[in-house]
């Protein structure tokens, strides 16, 4: 395996693990970065790697991802809005999606020059880990679930949890330890936090892409080398969210605290030297 190649299995494989698992990939990169110098992967390259990882999340919730596709049909009046609101899960949870996207869409839009100008301080590197490792801490104390399913899930923990994920674009802040942290706190189930949480992920992994793909130029891996990140992406993703689904649904989610804790600790190391 040459070098390009096992570079590119590399950032694969620390994009599909750290993509779903509470312990924040633009956290783990900063600190690498610090560290040993590891440039940010180009913007073509990385843009590969996301979509590895949204390979993954469609390919384990496909059913889930096929039933939402189904009900786009029932946007048709708005009687049948309000019918399937009421008696239809995937649908519902379909609106959920789209709610806690807003708030995403909004922050993400006009906060992302500042949430991403934090990646040179390490300070905020370290918070954002505090952060996680409070959310983490958080979700084993959570109080009896009171939404044990997509018809009983409310419209305003959806803006909660999307407005969490928004905050999420900062350094050092888990985007599924913050969703899935908040969403077990406001009383969802846990199979029922995770899975909306990765399916959340899906519209912002798209948004990113498009976002940053008027950026991508060329990239100085081949063909080949691109092809094995998306793979080792993809299956280590889907490694990861299978773990995690496990941890949240036997509230084993807290587990990660004490990664996220010493990363924070190590962060503010390095920067007081």
């Amino acid at each position: 395996m040459n070098s390009d190649s096992l570079g590119a299995a590399v950032l694969g494989l620390v994009q599909g693990l750290c993509e779903f698992l509470p312990v924040s990939s633009s956290g783990h990169l900063a600190l690498s970065q610090a560290l040993i110098g590891l440039a940010e992967p180009e913007v073509f390259f990385d843009l590969i790697l996301h979509l590895g990882t949204l390979a993954a999340v469609c390919a384990f919730y496909r059913r889930e991802v096929l039933g939402l596709l189904g009900e786009l049909r029932r946007f048709s009046s708005a009687e049948e809005i309000r019918r399937s609101y009421r008696i239809r899960p995937m649908f519902r949870l379909g609106v959920m999606i789209i709610v806690g996207s807003l708030p995403t869409a909004l922050i993400g839009f006009f906060f992302e020059d500042f949430l991403t100008s934090l990646f040179s301080s390490l300070t905020a590197v370290a918070t954002g880990f505090f952060l996680t490792t409070l959310a983490l801490v958080l979700s084993r104390f959570r109080r009896a679930c009171a939404y044990k399913s997509e018809l009983e899930f409310p419209v305003w923990a959806a803006l909660v949890i999307g407005t969490a994920q928004a905050v999420a674009i900062a350094p050092g802040i888990s985007r599924s330890g913050i969703t899935i942290g908040v969403a077990l706190l406001l009383g969802l189930e846990g199979a029922l936090a995770a899975r909306y949480s990765f399916l959340l992920s899906i519209p912002a992994i798209l948004g990113g892409l498009l976002l940053k793909h008027s950026e991508a130029g060329q990239s100085s891996f081949t063909y080949s080398a691109a092809l094995l990140g998306f793979s080792v992406a993809a299956a280590s993703g889907l490694l990861a969210l299978k773990l995690l689904s496990l941890l949240v649904t036997r509230d084993r989610f807290y587990l990660f605290a004490p990664w996220t804790l010493a990363a924070g600790l190590l962060a503010l190391k390095l920067h007081f030297g």
